[in-house]
């Protein structure tokens, strides 16, 4: 099944230990792993049978530093790559070919990575849904900013169920899709300066039933709690770090 164009289509973590890092998902989410139709060196990892997020060794493979990517479905890698360029982003790795379809690997003109996919993805799988991550923000500068560089990049206009909104009670930009919250875009709203002390980076949440255990098992198996639990809009919230160096946020009630 084709994705959305400009819509987030999947998060990937690029990892040097595979085995290790996968016993660590494991045991603070309970995920398990299966080989990806990509090809050697991609993994996916699964709840209950749902694909929840791909594993790959590009750390090694593409000599990209460990991260978790959010990836941004295309119609043309080619053509998007070129926005990217004209706005004075970067692009650091592809389009290459990846299985039946094509990555390419940039960073936003403050520096925050991101993917762009073009090609058929796993079914089922959409932010919010099931076991797929619960949310997916992009801390920066200036939020107002960076819409107007991802909604060009990613051809927003042209699709009509695509929008912006600006929520003011969490200063956050949001995106939608047919109404629908898919991300936000936080630290410097619309209406708010842009913030030179916000390091910028795509931090994606995934839920945690106990976020308590969760915790407690990120740091039995050689994760570290970067900061303590923060009480939100959207629930508790903890960022952590995978024993390889990915770093991401825990979600729970």
């Amino acid at each position: 099944m084709d994705s959305v164009p400009g819509v987030p289509c999947w998060v990937s973590l690029t990892v040097r230990d595979r085995r290790a890092t996968e016993e660590f998902y494991s045991a603070v989410l309970g995920w398990s792993f299966t080989d990806s139709s990509l090809g050697t060196g991609f993994r996916t990892a699964t709840r209950e049978g749902e694909p929840v997020a791909g594993f790959n060794e590009a750390a090694v493979s593409w000599q990209l530093p460990v991260r978790w990517t959010v990836f941004f479905a295309v119609d043309n890698a080619d053509l998007a790559c070129e926005r990217v360029r004209e706005r004075g982003a970067t692009v650091a790795v592809g389009p290459l070919r990846v299985g039946d379809g094509r990555a390419a690997m940039a960073a936003d003109p403050s520096g925050a990575a991101f993917g762009m996919w073009q090609g058929e993805l796993p079914r089922g799988w959409a932010v919010g849904a099931g076991h797929a991550p619960a949310w997916l923000e992009l801390r920066t500068g200036d939020a107002f900013a960076a819409a107007l560089f991802y909604g060009e990049v990613l051809d927003w206009t042209k699709n009509p169920s695509h929008g912006v909104s600006y929520e003011e009670q969490n200063d956050e930009v949001h995106i939608l899709v047919d109404g629908e919250t898919v991300a936000g875009l936080r630290g410097g709203g619309v209406e708010a300066a842009p913030d030179p002390q916000v390091r910028t980076r795509w931090d994606v949440h995934f839920r945690a039933a106990d976020i308590d255990a969760a915790l407690a098992a990120v740091e039995k198996t050689g994760g570290t709690v970067v900061s303590p639990v923060e009480h939100s809009s959207h629930g508790r919230v903890a960022t952590v770090r995978d024993p390889d160096g990915g770093l991401f946020r825990l979600r729970g009630p």
